[in-house]
């Protein structure tokens, strides 16, 4: 054989020797007892020098050695010494090593003076088999020791392993460090500690793990020098204050990591697969946002329900919390024809016994529209079809006057025609003193419904349909929103594109937008402009800095943010209210109503046909101009459309 071929063929046994998921136990006990044999065939000769006695091993020595691996055998089968799987060696594989050794070494000291052996002979077994049990430990943690760094570095291929801690000592902290400790191949993560904030707890041990009280000197000193992520219990998670605890770890570049909750764990312990980076909503300081559903379930029970713009962020959800109350039907309307196959599997998937119809087609299509109507007869409407992106609907103003505004206009006039009861339209904080074509298209759809409601409540004696505006501010995580776009660019090495250092925004998530929008459509009465509580704005760069650190990186070190400049029709900060608006308080703290500047429907409707006329023409000076007659406060910036303002 070439030597070539050899080292081929060595090489092939060692890589298929070192990928095996675990060595058979048979094994595994044959060679501890193997090391033990070799521990007592020194143990007798360091015993001979000690106690000046000269011999060489003979007959009875073998019968010694047969005896005492026979109690050794048993003893090993009786504390299962030889299961566990030896790269994953723990404290406890460790202390049933020591306690089999040790019960051994007893009986046959026992036995030895049970047998009447002389005093010689007896101080002689005795060094013999404290030797041999000091040594068959040593042997047998040393071997497991040895297997459990060698697999490491060869099998992880220089790749590194990442020491952990676990804040949190509760149940679900105890399975997070049995699934770091179990037979999980390929693990990247070793426990090295665990959190807490009880100071009782802290110097204790747990799984062979030291307890370290969580305090600015313990994170400084102690817990930043060992360990580089810290998992978060899921109960930990919901407890701890977002803006304190998570911060003070990501502020000294530790990487946050979470499992999913325990509800959802298949046994007592998570899968290593579900170890993810927390999401950045719980670094935002969201409270929790209650609501009573009971308005709610009323308003929808044995009702049918049309979603439009569903297959969205925003009205794929309402399309979910929908489905928890007793509708008739819930039908889902858009013309995105993969993402509603996609969301009717999942629908279909989850809510099996709920009545589920689905609808492809464009709300600019009033023909369509209408045939959906007449087919369907929808009780509630909740309208979040939109165009949203600032900068496309900048370049393309007419398609925005042909969705936001004549899609709704068309929805509205239908609803009317077909005894809609409800009509829940979603609108935008950048609707409010509106500097790009986005944000006054839903301006123009806002002032549209409301004054439609205001008029037929003054002629029809209030038995129309009731036309309810919600208006929030950015959602985390939604289609094109800049956290997706962040992580991106952050998987990609960076930079990391900000357009300007001041720049600010409310962040909500999509969740509780959307429980807000179904809480303000069962509390309206028809013409309100809503607006939510969206918390403390956000710093755009600090979102940026929060989303590298917890992604494990240092920001300007390991990933440049870079400041691009504003994009056309991008202000520095959004508004919730006009300047000439004020609110009222409802019976929700969220949720206030808008007290806004009121249109005579006879007037406006005649300037917005004009403008969806120009839409359809395509003339997009035109269309603009016109939006600015609309909307005075339509002051356009960092936009070709501002020369329309002098």
């Amino acid at each position: 054989m070439k030597k070539n071929d050899s080292f081929l063929l060595n090489s092939s046994v060692f890589s298929r020797f070192v990928t095996m998921k675990y060595l058979p136990r048979w094994i595994v006990l044959l060679v501890d007892l193997f090391l033990c044999v070799i521990a007592f065939l020194i143990a007798i000769y360091l015993s001979s020098k000690l106690n000046d006695v000269s011999k060489a091993i003979d007959f009875t020595d073998t019968q010694r050695i047969i005896g005492l691996m026979f109690f050794q055998f048993l003893l090993f089968w009786a504390f299962h010494t030889y299961s566990g799987v030896l790269r994953y060696s723990s404290f406890v594989d460790a202390t049933k090593i020591f306690f089999s050794i040790l019960i051994n070494v007893l009986l046959v000291f026992l036995i030895n003076i049970s047998l009447n052996f002389t005093m010689d002979i007896e101080a002689f077994y005795l060094s013999e088999l404290i030797i041999y049990g000091i040594l068959s430990f040593l042997f047998l943690l040393l071997i497991r020791l040895l297997v459990k760094t060698s697999y490491d570095y060869f099998t992880q291929g220089g790749e590194f392993i990442t020491p952990v801690m676990i804040y949190g000592t509760k149940s679900a902290s105890i399975g997070i460090a049995k699934m770091l400790m179990s037979e999980q191949v390929g693990s990247r993560y070793k426990l090295v500690g665990f959190i807490d904030d009880d100071k009782s707890a802290s110097e204790k041990m747990i799984m062979g793990v030291k307890v370290y009280h969580l305090n600015n000197e313990s994170l400084k000193k102690t817990i930043v020098k060992k360990c580089k992520s810290i998992i978060i219990s899921p109960t930990k998670l919901s407890q701890v204050n977002s803006s304190d605890v998570l911060e003070k770890f990501i502020n000294h570049n530790l990487t946050i990591l979470s499992v999913p909750p325990m509800n959802i764990w298949k046994s007592d312990v998570p899968n290593i697969k579900e170890i993810k980076s927390i999401p950045i909503e719980n670094l935002l300081e969201r409270p929790q946002i209650d609501i009573s559903t009971d308005n709610i379930s009323s308003q929808l029970r044995d009702k049918v329900v049309l979603v439009t713009g569903a297959a969205g962020s925003i009205g794929s959800e309402i399309a979910f919390q929908v489905l928890k109350y007793d509708t008739k039907v819930l039908v889902l309307l858009d013309q995105a024809e993969s993402q509603m196959h996609d969301l009717k599997l999942d629908l279909q998937e989850k809510y099996e016994d709920k009545n589920i119809s689905v609808f492809l087609g464009d709300v600019r299509n009033k023909n369509r529209m209408e045939y959906m109507m007449e087919m369907y007869r929808p009780d509630v409407i909740y309208h979040a079809a939109a165009y949203k992106h600032v900068p496309m609907m900048e370049d393309y103003p007419v398609e925005s006057v042909q969705v936001n505004v004549l899609g709704t206009k068309n929805l509205a006039d239908l609803a009317v025609k077909y005894h809609v009861e409800r009509f829940v339209m979603v609108s935008t904080d950048k609707a409010v003193n509106p500097t790009n074509v986005m944000g006054a298209s839903k301006r123009i759809a806002e002032i549209y419904v409301q004054s439609l409601f205001r008029k037929l409540h003054a002629t029809m004696n209030g038995e129309t349909t009731k036309f309810i505006t919600t208006r929030f501010g950015n959602v985390l995580g939604s289609n094109g929103s800049v956290i997706p776009y962040f992580k991106k660019q952050i998987e990609h090495g960076g930079p990391v594109t900000v357009t300007h250092p001041e720049i600010i925004r409310y962040f909500m998530t999509i969740p509780e937008a959307c429980m807000l929008v179904l809480e303000a459509g069962s509390m309206g009465n028809g013409g309100e402009i809503y607006i939510f509580d969206m918390g403390k704005p956000v710093k755009i760069v600090d979102l940026a800095r929060k989303m590298i650190r917890l992604a494990g990186f240092i920001p300007e070190e390991d990933i440049k943010i870079v400041y691009t400049g504003l994009r056309p029709g991008e202000k520095l900060f959004e508004e919730l209210l006009n300047k000439k608006e004020h609110t009222q308080d409802t019976h929700h703290p969220k949720i206030m109503i808008a007290n806004v500047q009121l249109y005579d429907f006879d007037k406006v409707s005649i300037l917005i046909d004009k403008l969806i006329n120009y839409s359809k023409l395509c003339k997009d000076y035109l269309t603009v101009s016109t939006m600015k007659k609309i909307v005075p406060e339509f002051k356009s910036m960092n936009s070709q459309y501002e020369r329309l303002d002098i």
